[in-house]
């Protein structure tokens, strides 16, 4: 696992140029700050960057410490490698002397930096110069792992949530709550976070998690006309994050409340077909709030939020801890449903008592579409197809009004499923092979007598 920390800037620097090297006026969203609240947030910026790749360091087996061969030996170097090496002498420490695309020239440049007590490795992030050699390094100060076959046994899935929203929802508070640490730079300046980040989390109960704390997703247009390419690529991680995960916390702000950038996200979340669960957070802003407080805001958001009205909904506040527990519990419980599998026979007799309730409608030429079996094929999300004499038949009501049955009847809540229907080959239709549902005597498809006459 490869960890890639901030640039540990000198405390010594003016806010200025600390501004600068971060790109934070490029930021959306400074305007909306006031000025006091700007300055403050940007003097701390430098301490809790730095206090990030302590916590990296801390953790790693192996530390690549980059200086730039161009730049040359700077104080900021010396302060780190002194630091380094009073605090970390016990790990393996790889100097990268990076921007050494020549190399001739190279040699030269890492030269400078031997008085540092490190041996200088010249390479090229651009070129790929020396960093062959710089693997081979990195993989010898690597650890074997002593009986690495009983390890892979014992190795269990690890579900994955990720925490999507739009920019200064408060995700990353909530990934520092649940932790119980400051695992990641929360600041009043949106666009704080860049990158997708991941971070081993294991529940009161024991259940095991990989959290994966995401940069705020803005609409295109508005990204677009920004003109960063950074948020670009934040925002195309994040969407990666939902790809890879097994269920989204999608966050909302609860003074905002649901707004359109919100539902683009929820499509994205129902088409990627993961779990889902829905989280207010910063509840206490709500000014006067009372018993049906919840219950009205559940009601807006399941009316903005109508493709997503399976998931469940958790009122946080982040920033005090307050109830950021249940986010875990109902994540649990919506990674038991998606994980889960009906037996053929429950499956066919939900089915066959949707069936019987209301029926699927007559087309124009008079043909009634027929469900002969009904099976699930597949888990996370939970898939079930249906054997039918022609698909064509059932329209997309029918098909809403059957899922609805299946959630219904069977659950799967916090979770989207699945709906396949496969029409009958046109030799079966002929031969009569299948039978509806209602009148099939078992599971088995039915087949006539055949005899042989010479």
């Amino acid at each position: 696992m490869v960890v890639d920390t901030g640039g540990v800037l000198t405390l010594s620097k003016s806010q200025s140029s600390v501004m600068e090297e971060l790109a934070i006026t490029t930021t959306i969203g400074m305007d909306g700050i006031p000025l006091v609240a700007r300055e403050a947030a940007v003097a701390r910026m430098p301490s809790m960057i730095e206090r990030q790749a302590a916590s990296a360091v801390e953790e790693s087996s192996v530390v690549i410490f980059v200086v730039d061969g161009q730049a040359g030996l700077v104080a900021a170097d010396e302060e780190i490698a002194d630091w380094l090496r009073r605090n970390y002498s016990d790990k393996c420490i790889i100097l990268a002397v990076n921007k050494c695309e020549s190399p001739r020239k190279g040699a030269m440049q890492a030269s400078e930096f031997w008085s540092m007590g490190f041996s200088p490795l010249p390479i090229s992030a651009v070129s790929g110069t020396g960093t062959g050699e710089l693997l081979d390094l990195v993989c010898s100060g690597l650890k074997k792992v002593e009986n690495y076959e009983s390890f892979t046994d014992e190795e269990k899935y690890v579900p994955a949530i990720a925490i999507v929203g739009r920019p200064n929802v408060g995700k990353s508070s909530i990934l520092n709550a649940l932790v119980g640490e400051e695992r990641t730079i929360v600041s009043p300046i949106s666009g704080t976070t860049r990158d997708a980040i991941d971070t081993e989390f294991t529940g009161p109960a024991g259940q095991k998690f990989r959290l994966i704390d995401t940069a705020g997703i803005r609409r295109r247009a508005v990204v677009a006309s920004s003109g960063s390419i950074t948020e670009a690529l934040s925002v195309n991680r994040a969407f990666r994050a939902v790809r890879r995960s097994d269920v989204v916390a999608l966050v909302i702000e609860a003074m905002s409340c649901i707004t359109e950038q919100d539902f683009k996200i929820a499509e994205r979340i129902e088409k990627e077909g993961k779990g889902c669960l829905i989280v207010v957070n910063k509840w206490d802003t709500i000014p006067d709030k009372n018993q049906q407080s919840a219950t009205y805001y559940e009601e807006d958001i399941r009316l903005k939020l109508r493709i997503l009205d399976w998931a469940p909904v958790v009122y946080s506040t982040a920033i005090s801890g307050n109830s950021v527990e249940k986010i875990i519990d109902a994540a649990t419980a919506v990674e038991k449903e998606r994980s889960r599998r009906l037996s053929t026979s429950i499956l066919n007799q939900v089915v066959q008592e949707a069936l019987a309730f209301k029926a699927p409608p007559r087309s124009r030429g008079g043909k009634r579409g027929r469900v002969y079996y009904c099976t699930q094929a597949a888990i996370r999300p939970p898939t079930f197809v249906f054997f039918v004499n022609d698909a064509k038949l059932f329209p997309d009501t029918y098909r809403r009004y059957m899922e609805k049955q299946l959630r219904t009847d069977a659950g799967f809540t916090g979770t989207p499923i699945r709906l396949l229907w496969r029409s009958r080959r046109k030799s079966e239709r002929d031969d009569g092979k299948l039978l509806p549902l209602k009148s099939q005597p078992s599971l088995v498809p039915r087949v006539k007598n055949v005899s042989l006459v010479p």
